[in-house]
């Protein structure tokens, strides 16, 4: 069993067979942590692991000896980014102020991973708050985490905001991970790590529990290695939740995601090709998209070259992120138990500036920012929050849709994670698949698919259908041996450091 490439679909069929329990996979992935996450390479993907996860995996052995029905991911294991909470441990954001802060239940999509029978193993590691404590923070760093670590080239970020996912699902820390996405947290360490990742429709999967930036735009997802994978996550993520209206208008409740796999999905399938997405000539990335295209149009896809302004039309840029930030991060704070040791992004501030030794090696802008903003209904901060909020629609939901039903499309095509930031302000869902490794350097290269709202079963049918009929994907140990040559178990080669 080589845990580096091990499928939902391998794993779950040996646990229904008795061959291994849950138990041993669980041991197997603690014991593939230890030996790599801080020793060997050294990855620092994973935070922490869940002290009750060996608990969780003798139950879910309970159920596989009792013969009763049971959830499709019965003895997974899975890793979440620890900007979510589960019971027992802290929900950090990679940050000093919240290392001891704890909440009082799992969020939602927790609920739904247990309910499918997933084993919570622990925590990942990211890029503190997901990426919105400052500005030019490197991706994978937190002041309690430290550096996350790329490993196909630890020269290379491992991007962020959902590093540690990305980096622990390429390199078989666990077969299951969730990231979350504001503008780029999922898709972005997806391309960077070869990753399969799905940043949903905001409203999919319910935000409660969940450390925010912004309610407009924040989303879990699944980071994992194959679109069975995410498939198979979403499906148990996608949840009804009351305390996030957003989900309220979810269509795909109870939907099975695993049944949108579909090897013939781009036959007939008319795909835009954003002109501005498109490499330049002459590099490695523009031999590999070559590749992608022409394997879309021989498993049956059209192309059609569409043109799609992806920026902002608001000077200077728009001001909801920073808005949203103290609003919902106040809210998320005042949920949890009294003695937690942060009530408002106020105190969180007033830490960092106590502490700064350890809390702000790169300054906390984004968050002063944020605490400077008036939220009352009649300031002009919260009249420009509202004009930002609907050109940012403007310029994204209304320019897709106009796009998209102008040339009559299925989904449009982006390099690498370049419908990050205009699918995200639309809150419209993304797909990322690997596309193969730059010859020069063998850094990864993805392409993803963007649609409009809800159409998640279109978007894995796409992928999916894409993946099968390249196989491109590569393990890291593979791709970038030498940072494993002498980290290995067993003994190492003897010119090797002590």
């Amino acid at each position: 069993m080589d845990l580096e490439t091990a499928t939902v679909a391998q794993l779950g069929q040996l646990l229904q067979s008795r061959r291994i329990s849950a138990v041993d996979l669980a041991s197997a992935y603690l014991a593939r942590i230890r030996q790599y996450n801080s020793r060997g390479p050294a990855l620092n993907a994973v935070r922490a692991i869940n002290p009750a996860a060996l608990d969780e995996a003798r139950a879910a052995d309970a159920v596989l000896r009792s013969g009763k029905r049971h959830g499709p991911l019965l003895g997974i294991p899975v890793l979440l980014k620890d900007n979510i909470d589960v019971r027992g441990m802290p929900t950090t954001a990679g940050s000093v102020a919240l290392a001891h802060s704890y909440p009082s239940a799992d969020a939602p999509l927790v609920t739904g991973l247990k309910k499918a029978g997933a084993v919570i193993l622990g925590k990942a590691n990211l890029t503190e708050f997901a990426n919105f404590l400052t500005s030019g923070m490197p991706g994978g760093y937190s002041s309690l985490g430290g550096q996350v670590l790329n490993p196909y080239d630890a020269s290379q970020t491992p991007s962020g905001s959902s590093s540690g996912p990305g980096v622990a699902a390429a390199f078989g820390f666990a077969p299951l991970t969730v990231g979350t996405e504001t503008s780029g947290s999922i898709l972005s360490p997806s391309a960077a790590n070869s990753d399969v990742g799905i940043k949903p429709t905001v409203g999919l999967v319910s935000r409660t529990g969940i450390v925010p930036i912004a309610a407009s735009q924040d989303t879990a997802g699944p980071i994992v290695k194959t679109v069975a994978d995410a498939a198979a996550e979403l499906t148990a993520l996608t949840t009804a939740d009351p305390l996030d209206p957003a989900t309220a208008q979810n269509p795909l409740l109870g939907h099975d995601f695993t049944a949108d796999l579909s090897t013939t999905a781009l036959r007939g399938a008319r795909i835009g090709v954003v002109a501005s997405q498109v490499p330049a000539a002459g590099t490695d990335t523009r031999t590999l998209w070559d590749a992608a295209t022409a394997a879309l149009t021989a498993a049956g896809a059209t192309l059609v070259p569409v043109s799609l302004d992806t920026g902002s039309s608001i000077p200077g840029g728009s001001s909801v992120l920073t808005y949203e930030f103290k609003r919902d991060l106040d809210t998320y704070l005042s949920r949890l138990p009294a003695n937690a040791p942060m009530k408002s992004l106020a105190d969180i501030v007033a830490y960092n500036d106590a502490h700064a030794d350890v809390a702000l090696k790169f300054g906390q802008t984004n968050a002063l920012a944020s605490q400077a903003k008036d939220l009352s209904p009649g300031s002009a901060d919260t009249a420009k929050y509202l004009a930002d909020r609907a050109q940012d629609l403007a310029d994204s939901r209304d320019r897709i849709d106009a796009v998209m039903a102008a040339n009559d499309l299925t989904a449009l095509l982006f390099a690498g994670s370049g419908s990050a930031g205009i699918g995200a302000k639309a809150g419209y869902p993304s797909i990322s698949v690997p596309a193969g490794y730059q010859a020069s350097n063998r850094r990864p290269f993805n392409i993803s698919f963007l649609g409009r709202a809800w159409s998640e079963p279109t978007l894995i049918g796409l992928g999916y259908a894409y993946e099968q009929a390249t196989m491109l994907r590569r393990p890291p140990s593979r791709v970038n041996p030498s940072l494993f040559r002498c980290a290995g178990p067993g003994g190492s080669d003897p010119s090797c450091a002590p």
